[in-house]
């Protein structure tokens, strides 16, 4: 099976601005998010709307191609990219520009989601600590995901899923295990042209989640699982701290 990766980057950011080309240490964002995915993967690009990122990456060696500024989502422009790129391959990773410490043990338990040949597309969970707090267990801003015995899922949710009736809610996470939603996504070709021209559907629109537009039109999403933090900058500060950790490290 042969897979490709597309990592979408706008220059555009109403919270960060410029955020592809801020600098972490010797390198901006995007290309530590490039050569972190070419660790696993030979064949990745950046797909951008803007010429000043699209020089940068020419700079460093990667490879990029030029996208409208109309899309609305990643998912969109990943759609236009592998139009472009020419296609054939069979799977296509759509990798947040944002997270310039991805792991390469989760493009692999991506990539292995499509051992199953039902995937339609796949994505990735992480365990919520059963030591964590019901605090953390119910921001709105860390999905929560329900999955089948074959681990593929149900539903996507920022709300607390399931209730656990007759048990305090301090005590949820002890008592069973809850998984919040890991942004990364993969998808077979066809169907990444499939779902990029359905409507928003009614639980997409009620949650704000994308993904809950596939599953409302019976997409099998695959749930891959793993314990990596991921680390996504959306602000100045948080690009502070990735420096401080950055540091940290060497």
């Amino acid at each position: 099976m042969n897979f490709i990766g597309i990592i979408p980057a706008r220059y555009a950011s109403t919270r960060f601005p410029g955020k592809p080309l801020a600098r972490i240490g010797q390198m901006t964002m995007i290309e530590r998010v490039w050569r972190q995915v070419r660790r696993v993967l030979d064949d990745v690009w950046v797909a951008t709307d803007d010429s000043r990122i699209y020089d940068a990456v020419k700079e460093f060696g990667g490879n990029v191609v030029m996208t409208s500024t109309e899309h609305r989502s990643g998912t969109d422009r990943c759609r236009e990219a592998y139009e472009l790129i020419g296609g054939g391959q069979d799977v296509v990773i759509n990798i947040q520009g944002d997270e310039p410490f991805i792991e390469p043990r989760q493009l692999e338990a991506i990539m292995q989601c499509f051992d199953d040949p039902a995937t339609d597309i796949a994505t990735l969970v992480r365990p919520f600590a059963a030591d964590g707090s019901y605090e953390q267990l119910a921001d709105p801003n860390t999905p929560k995901v329900v999955v089948d015995a074959q681990m593929n899922a149900i539903y996507f949710s920022r709300s607390v899923i399931p209730y656990l009736r007759n048990i305090p809610m301090e005590q949820w996470l002890s008592h069973h295990g809850y998984y919040t939603h890991v942004g990364m996504y993969a998808y077979r070709a066809h169907v990444l042209g499939e779902i990029t021209r359905l409507p928003q559907s009614s639980l997409e629109l009620a949650e704000s989640l994308e993904q809950l537009r596939w599953v409302q039109n019976g997409y099998r999403i695959k749930v891959g699982v793993t314990d990596c933090h991921s680390i996504g900058i959306d602000t100045p500060q948080d690009l502070e701290n990735a420096i401080k950790l950055l540091n940290a490290d060497e």
